[in-house]
C-alpha cells in the first residue's frame, strides 16, 4: 500500500531513524522526513518464514 500511496501523491516515504548513512554507499537515501517526487515505478518486496517471498513491480496507469 505505501507503493501504491507513493505513486499516487506523488510523495517518497521517509527512512526512518537514518542517522549516519555509510559514506561508501551512494543511494538516494529520504532519510528522517518524506519528499515530493514524480513517481512513476515502485518496487515491493515482502519476505515470509518457509521461503514465502513475494515482489510487485507497480506502475503508474
Amino acid at each position: 500500500m505505501a507503493c501504491v500511496l507513493a505513486i499516487y501523491n506523488g510523495i517518497i516515504p521517509p527512512t526512518i531513524n537514518l542517522e549516519q548513512p555509510d559514506p561508501d554507499c551512494d543511494l538516494d537515501f529520504v532519510p528522517n522526513t518524506a519528499r515530493k517526487a514524480r513517481v512513476n515505478v515502485a518496487l515491493t518486496n515482502s519476505f515470509g518464514f518457509g521461503g514465502h517471498n513475494a515482489t510487485l513491480a507497480i506502475k503508474k496507469y
